[in-house]
């Protein structure tokens, strides 16, 4: 029979290895906004999904994979969708701090979460949910409101985030692992248009390319091997309910690496999101664990 020791030590570790992943997804989004003054949001998420493209095509293969002609489109909306957030959600982060950001941007899973269920306690939830996103709204003129079109491109990443899990299941039903690799490649094609148009051949200044690299690598492929082993040894709704607490990360990684203050509503707005994610997670109907195919942010 394991000791105590040993099951702590198995409990604990996937649980601090998700916190490094979290920790890690934030800190490269805080490294991504210091490339915005050179090549915009737009340019900074072309590096990013190019990059993760070169990376997931060289570990994962996806050209191991056959692609049928009923499994064509899920592939390409999958990758429209996750194109779409981190576009979004890179805009969003010009006028908003990070982790008011990801809170909105949570409200896309929230949802998909809360339509799948009939019961009277996701009422509370989605009051939660509510009060939270009220408490954001910039009325009247007092301090620390926000600017409502980066809000508007956050909850736009939010919606992206939640076609992307409804197509994204479809996709990784049809082709595993590699269908992460395929719809990252997707992304990068929908968002590179984009990216060259409003930077040109900035994109290509040697300089920026370490920072580009590093954004993937945070943002990319260590959250993703990282989320990988935590899926594996935790039960899908521990990995979920910890999950939930994303946007208290970004909110401390905007404060350490980006000096982002946010007021006391603001931070109550991101605990009233918070506890509704987690609340809909532990309330929910037992349910077959499934492996995100890439991270969100």
């Amino acid at each position: 029979m394991p000791s105590l020791s040993s099951r702590l030590a198995s409990t604990l570790l996937p649980v601090a290895v998700l916190m490094v992943a979290m920790a890690s997804i934030q800190s490269g989004a805080s490294l991504a906004k210091s490339l915005f003054p050179v090549i915009g949001a737009q340019g900074t998420t072309t590096l990013r999904l190019v990059f993760a493209a070169i990376m997931l095509t060289l570990i994962l293969r996806p050209w191991r994979t056959r692609i049928s002609t009923e499994s064509l489109r899920p592939l390409i909306l999958y990758g429209l969708a996750l194109g779409g957030m981190n576009l979004l959600f890179y805009m969003s982060l010009r006028s908003i701090p990070l982790g008011i950001a990801v809170a909105l941007e949570f409200t896309g899973p929230l949802a998909v979460a809360l339509f799948a269920s009939r019961r009277a306690i996701d009422f509370v939830w989605i009051g939660l949910a509510a009060v939270g996103l009220w408490l954001l709204l910039p009325l009247g003129k007092a301090e620390g409101h926000l600017d409502l079109t980066g809000m508007a491109y956050a909850l736009g990443a939010g919606i992206c985030w939640a076609l992307y899990i409804l197509y994204g299941a479809r996709a990784g039903s049809d082709h595993g692992m590699q269908g992460a690799a395929l719809g990252v490649l997707v992304a990068a094609v929908f968002v590179a248009p984009v990216g060259i148009a409003h930077a040109g051949a900035e994109l290509l200044r040697p300089e920026l390319l370490p920072v580009a690299l590093g954004v993937a690598l945070l943002s990319t492929a260590i959250p993703y091997t990282l989320e990988m082993v935590a899926l594996t040894r935790l039960p899908a709704q521990t990995f979920s309910t910890l999950m939930s607490i994303e946007p208290a990360f970004a909110a401390l990684s905007g404060l350490i690496f980006l000096g982002e203050h946010l007021s006391a509503l603001q931070w109550l707005a991101i605990c009233c999101i918070i506890l509704a994610s987690v609340g809909c997670t532990l309330t929910a109907a037992p349910r077959q664990q499934a492996q995100p195919l890439v991270p969100t942010d």
